[in-house]
């Protein structure tokens, strides 16, 4: 299962090809990921909460650390006032890691502009070193499981 993360785009993340900058493209990325995993009070963008288990407020237990992104681009993005849907699923489940992946849609596109894969370590904020995903996050999590991203521009 997949979850769906709208993100509207800003005018400043134009480049001078009028596409989405990569950088700004990494941006949007983070802004579903928080959006998805970080518990919050506020449904009103009505994002599945299963996977928000992540609790990201000041003097949290668990740090979420970027450990590796890759992103493959398969189409430029321009700007459209209708947000983006970032598709949100789980690659892989390791011990004290996760891959997330993602595929970004634009409105008109039945298929997606870019494809990206983030490796995400789960961090004890205390010691600074890595933490076991738990049996409820894996759980959870597990719901939202399906096969890794196929980037098409390996050799």
């Amino acid at each position: 299962m997949r979850v769906h993360a709208p993100v509207h785009l800003r005018w400043g993340d134009l480049d001078a090809y009028n596409h989405v900058n990569n950088v700004e493209l990494m941006r949007v990325l983070e802004e579903a990921r928080v959006r998805v995993f970080w518990r919050s009070d506020d449904h009103s963008d009505g994002i599945d909460q299963g996977m928000a288990l992540i609790d990201a407020e000041p003097g949290a237990e668990t740090l979420t650390l970027v450990a590796r992104h890759e992103v493959e681009y398969r189409k430029p993005i321009s700007y459209q006032r209708a947000p983006l849907d970032v598709q949100i699923w789980i690659g892989r489940i390791g011990g004290a890691s996760l891959d997330v992946c993602y595929e970004v849609f634009t409105q008109d596109g039945d298929e997606p502009a870019a494809c990206a894969a983030t490796t995400v370590v789960l961090v004890n904020a205390e010691t600074g070193s890595p933490r076991r995903v738990s049996a409820n996050e894996r759980r959870a999590w597990q719901d939202y499981a399906e096969g890794p991203i196929e980037f098409t521009g390996r050799r």
